[in-house]
């Protein structure tokens, strides 16, 4: 079994987590066991750790079999500009905040292993949105997906920006707003949740567009098939605005068409056979913490 492990950052809960899975893993015949570069340059920036079982690799390839993301959903966003189209399981350890990705806690993670072992799990496919430029920009040429959204928001200015949106080359709307963000079931639980929109569960075939502060105030966030090619063109008093693919940012003039639609990839998230999105809502969201139940 060959597992690669990746992290943002290098602190104490991030080395607590790395040594108990190293030790869970050195107890393991075949198995070989490798750090993303990435990460192991941040290891060896704070000089904490003397990892010496690991080995290191730059690129991952599909001869890997997983990949264990310590940190919190945005290690695992993350991650997935590592994985891409390889179709490696990830499995996320959380040492950040909420954590709707990354599920596994510090103290379950022996545990969480076993299953892993016992092949005690199953595969959760995310769908991710990909995007187009026109004319076409560099900042996309490769890491052109998101798994959980791309927004298009304001830049250097305090005013509104319209938003001219398309589905399927059918004029919607132009949104007068901060930004518009389309956001995928995955990502429903992130910045399009704290802007009003739905929740949606991660195996619905569906994308959510979300206005940022709308100024029509019956713009309302807008639930669309997967398969809908979604066409954006921002109008602002600025010559350029912001375009963001989940943790990536880059900046795009105003004469520059947006096109986003389903990628041709997923991403398998492992989840353990006791774990679902539902009991994950509860815990994440407090929706049990009603005293009437």
């Amino acid at each position: 079994m060959k597992i690669a492990i990746f992290g943002q950052a290098f602190n104490i809960s991030t080395e607590e987590a790395l040594v108990i899975i190293l030790q869970y893993l050195e107890q393991k015949e075949d198995v070989s066991v490798f750090l993303v570069e990435e990460f192991h340059k941040k290891i060896q920036e704070e000089k904490k750790s003397d990892i010496h079982f690991a080995k290191v690799v730059n690129t991952l390839d599909s001869s890997f079999d997983l990949l264990i993301s310590i940190g919190g959903d945005g290690t695992i966003l993350r991650a997935i500009t590592h994985v891409q189209d390889l179709n490696i399981p990830i499995i996320g350890v959380n040492t950040g905040r909420l954590g709707f990705l990354a599920t596994i806690q510090s103290q379950t993670i022996i545990p969480a292993m076993d299953a892993i072992f016992n092949k005690a799990y199953k595969l959760s496919e995310r769908n991710l949105l990909a995007i187009e430029t026109s004319p076409k920009n560099d900042a996309f040429k490769t890491l052109n997906f998101a798994l959980n959204e791309i927004a298009v928001s304001r830049k250097n200015t305090t005013s509104m920006i319209s938003v001219e949106t398309r589905l399927n080359h059918e004029y919607l709307t132009s949104y007068w707003s901060d930004g518009l963000i389309v956001s995928t079931p995955t990502g429903s639980t992130g910045y399009s949740l704290s802007c009003g929109g739905p929740v949606i569960t991660p195996d619905t075939n569906s994308f959510v567009i979300t206005p940022i502060a709308p100024h029509n105030l019956s713009a309302r966030p807008l639930v669309i098939t997967d398969s809908t090619e979604i066409q954006l063109k921002v109008n602002g008093r600025e010559d350029n605005f912001l375009v963001s693919l989940d943790s990536r940012i880059a900046t795009l003039s105003n004469d520059t068409i947006i096109t986003i639609k389903k990628a041709p990839f997923t991403i398998k998230m492992i989840e353990l056979l006791e774990e679902s999105f539902l009991d994950t809502l509860r815990k994440k969201l407090l929706w049990g913490e009603d005293k009437r139940n």
